[in-house]
């Protein structure tokens, strides 16, 4: 049998179909790989993205019914003009007027008028559930923006956070010009000088105690609007005199206090007609505070 003859250089072609299918199977495996590789990556890179701090919902998810908060023994010191009405009328106005919301679970409110022989007493109530839709603000802190600019607009300052003080850096080397003062027993001088003394025993103009002229700051009475402690998280009373139709005055009376993401504010005002006697400033808010105490015992029951 004659042999093929052998031709360097050349490759027979089932090894070239060979080569080629190899390199198609390579090809494959190759790009399936790269694939799930991106894929991996993808999912890695999310699974270890850094989630945002969200900050913890309010304490509160509802409201009481207002209506039906204050005792009827409460209403009718409030409202003193009821003892001269009969059973059914007393029935009528103790029961209150509920105020109209959209939801309940955020804002209700109720009203109480009484008209007595010299004079009108009305009490509103309204209860506020704050809710923050910024995840990283609290419903508290939401509700104390609220509360902060009821505060500000009843004319009482916020109280500024005192910045901290810086200290002077100390050292253990004496200054050259000290320890020189002290090698020769100088002094120095310390403390004020004192202020010149003219002939005749007086005290020269600009110094000593103030002159008759000077204003002097404005006594308080200890019932202006002001703060309140021991009350909810944060408290304050407001305290307001006008005049009303004619010669009548009135004087109004806002508690406003926040539990957590609930604000509460109780206002009481009197108005009296005629030549009445103007209504008794610490009688009102005493009244008024002890509602809202009572009312701060509900929220927490």
């Amino acid at each position: 049998m004659q042999r093929k003859r052998y031709s360097p250089g050349r490759v027979p072609g089932t090894l070239l179909g060979l080569g080629a299918g190899l390199a198609v199977v390579a090809g494959a495996l190759t790009g399936c790989s790269a694939a799930d590789t991106a894929e991996d990556v993808t999912v890695d890179a999310k699974a270890g993205a850094a989630a945002a701090p969200v900050a913890p919902p309010g304490r509160y998810r509802t409201l009481f019914e207002p209506c039906g908060a204050v005792p009827q023994a409460t209403l009718r010191d409030l409202l003193p003009g009821t003892a001269a009405l009969t059973d059914v009328e007393r029935a009528a106005v103790l029961r209150g007027t509920a105020a109209v919301t959209y939801d309940t679970d955020r804002r209700v409110g109720c009203a109480w008028t009484a008209d007595s022989g010299n004079g009108t007493h009305r009490l509103v109530l309204d209860v506020e559930r704050v809710v923050s839709y910024d995840p990283t603000v609290s419903d508290a802190a939401r509700a104390q923006e609220v509360y902060t600019r009821k505060q500000l607009a009843a004319g009482i300052a916020v109280p500024e956070t005192p910045a901290p003080t810086p200290t002077a850096p100390t050292t253990a080397a004496t200054a050259p010009g000290a320890a020189k003062a002290s090698a020769t027993g100088a002094a120095t001088p310390t403390g004020t000088p004192s202020s010149p003394t003219v002939s005749g025993g007086t005290t020269p103009p600009g110094t000593g105690a103030p002159s008759a002229g000077t204003p002097s700051a404005p006594a308080t009475t200890g019932l202006e609007p002001r703060l309140l402690g021991g009350l909810g998280d944060i408290a304050f009373v407001g305290d307001t005199l006008g005049t009303t139709g004619g010669s009548g005055t009135q004087r109004v009376v806002s508690v406003v206090f926040r539990t957590s993401n609930v604000i509460v504010t109780v206002e009481y005002r009197q108005r009296t007609t005629g030549a009445a006697t103007a209504p008794d400033s610490k009688e009102l808010q005493d009244r008024a505070q002890n509602l809202a105490r009572l009312l701060a015992d509900r929220l927490e029951e």
